[in-house]
């Protein structure tokens, strides 16, 4: 048995604790370390059930105390080539660093992890995918476009943290300088409420029964727009939300 639970999400601040029956894992590190060690006393977790952390990408709301915890507690750091030569001059020594090969499975804390990228304005940012027994959960945020390739990575998943960034009608109209919103909306960026529903609706036609929405921008768009249209684009396919799947938002770094 495999779960996952959003700690922190948004441009603020990022982590996520992934657990499977032996073993648990942070999926960046984003806000400091003493939020990140409370959020998980509250939950009834500790951070020394904690094998390692996962690092999708070198941005600040994704790393801030990776390198603190890492020493901290003996953490190994997860991430790949390009994200740890983007970022270690940022985060400092940490215990031991560790590489893979995207689309190439590696065993941790009692699963199987796959890293696979992801367009975004980084170094080299990755997703991951989560795997026990017949258990599959996927973490797959800051996303400028999906293709099939990538949709491919998420599909078939039970469990996903899916980016559903920003309300377009806000983000054309809110204060953000016109080179701002044109990178946020481009192709390594994020992703808007309207695709992320669009994926959304495919993923549970394929069997998807958990989806939580994040990296929401508090600037851009709030929890009941990304919500709604969420929730529309799946009942239009038959899916009933509460009923045949649970989709919920993340709380906000």
């Amino acid at each position: 048995m495999i779960s996952l639970t959003p700690l922190f999400s948004g441009s603020s601040g990022n982590c996520t604790l992934v657990e499977s029956a032996t073993g648990a894992v942070l999926v960046d590190a984003g806000v400091s370390g003493r939020r990140i060690e409370t959020a998980l006393e509250e939950k009834g977790k500790s951070i020394q059930s904690v094998s390692a952390i996962l690092i999708t990408h070198e941005h600040n709301d994704h790393i801030l105390s990776a390198g603190t915890l890492s020493r901290k507690y003996h953490l190994p750091v997860y991430a790949s080539r390009g994200t740890w030569e983007a970022m270690h001059s940022t985060i400092g020594t940490v215990y031991t660093i560790r590489s893979f090969t995207e689309g190439v499975r590696f065993a941790l804390a009692g699963m199987e992890v796959e890293a696979f990228s992801l367009p975004h304005d980084a170094a080299e940012p990755v997703g991951y995918n989560f795997y026990a027994d017949t258990q599959k959960i996927t973490v797959a945020t800051d996303i400028g476009k999906m293709d099939e390739g990538l949709f491919l990575y998420l599909a078939g998943s039970d469990t996903i943290l899916l980016e559903s960034n920003y309300d377009t009608k806000m983000l054309q109209n809110g204060r953000y300088p016109y080179s701002l919103k044109q990178r946020i909306a481009g192709e390594y960026g994020h992703l808007s409420n309207g695709e992320a529903a669009a994926i959304c609706a495919r993923l549970v036609s394929l069997g998807t029964k958990r989806i939580i929405l994040g990296h929401l921008s508090a600037e851009n768009n709030t929890p009941s727009l990304a919500y709604a249209a969420a929730k529309e684009q799946i009942e239009a396919c038959g899916v009933h939300v509460d009923t045949d799947m649970q989709l919920a938002v993340a709380a906000r770094g």
